[in-house]
């Protein structure tokens, strides 16, 4: 199918252009900055912002990747940052339902909950996380993707837009992945607030594909993580030290991941299939 990319420039927006090309689809980019990559059928430069450039880039597309946004709240101005987020998202999702596009994927992000960000410590409510849980969140940038996870709820209203939200962690590979490992390992304290999550990148760009490719019908938020914590201590060691007294509704046995993904397997039938526990955070190198 031909399907349009945002922030296809981004860390996770280039290794979706290599998955989606590598099965055979014809790929639009879009960025803030050029995309050089001679693959892609076409590329669109420019601001999110701006209704003629994202009228321009969905122009035939079949099918919407929307990565596009500020992707952490670490700017001076917080209510910039929540507003850029907030347009670019309705601007995208507004015109694919205008254009009649049946499919789009769109990254949120598990900072949605309220806990990776929060400028006051919090602890769940209880663990495995799913997607029902309460929402806590204080900063700009959570608040953004729940703004996201809603205009897509409503753009499916409108229009009848098929939308899926991936509620990414961390996501990296190679060198990016090595130095969160490192970072984890020396300090798992100062990662307390995202419950030690991650994704490897190119599962992040497979699980795109698949809810391009299964087409599910409605709009579904779902929680896409790997099946173990970013850190080498065991999953009840680490909720005993730093969230004692919260709930585990799962044993929390070995590694075992704090966000419960069986929506997402169960919707799109993926698992991700890369880990890093084979040997050192080295292993995970490119």
């Amino acid at each position: 199918m031909r399907v349009l990319v945002t922030g296809a420039a981004g860390h996770i927006g280039g290794f979706v252009l290599d998955d989606l090309l590598a099965h055979g689809h014809q790929v639009v980019a879009t960025d803030l900055v050029p995309v050089d990559d001679p693959r892609v059928e076409s590329v669109h430069t420019g601001d999110l912002q701006d209704p003629e450039l994202v009228c321009k880039a969905m122009d035939g597309a079949e099918a919407v990747v929307h990565l596009g946004a500020i992707p952490h709240p670490n700017m001076d101005d917080a209510s910039a940052l929540f507003a850029t987020n907030c347009l670019t998202a309705h601007r995208v999702l507004d015109q694919a339902g205008r254009n009649g596009v049946r499919r789009v994927v769109a990254a949120s992000s598990l900072s949605a909950v309220g806990l990776a960000w929060s400028p006051v410590p919090q602890s769940p409510r209880y663990v495995p996380l799913d997607e029902e849980h309460p929402i806590l969140v204080q900063d700009p940038y959570g608040l953004s993707k729940i703004v996201l996870e809603e205009t897509a709820r409503a753009t499916h209203r409108r229009y009848g837009t098929d939308i899926v939200c991936m509620r990414f962690p961390f996501t990296g590979t190679g060198e990016r992945l090595a130095l969160q490992l490192d970072a984890v390992r020396s300090d798992p304290a100062a990662h307390r607030m995202d419950l030690w999550g991650w994704l490897d990148t190119r599962d992040a760009a497979e699980a795109i594909r698949c809810a391009l490719e299964t087409e599910p019908r409605g709009c579904h938020v779902v929680n896409v993580a790997a099946s173990d914590t970013s850190s080498p201590l065991p999953t009840a060691a680490l909720m005993a030290e730093h969230h004692p007294g919260v709930p585990a509704f799962a044993e929390l046995a070995g590694h075992s991941s704090l966000f419960d993904t069986s929506a997402c397997a169960g919707l799109l039938g993926f698992v991700p299939r890369h880990g890093w526990r084979s040997g050192t955070s080295r292993s995970v190198r490119r």
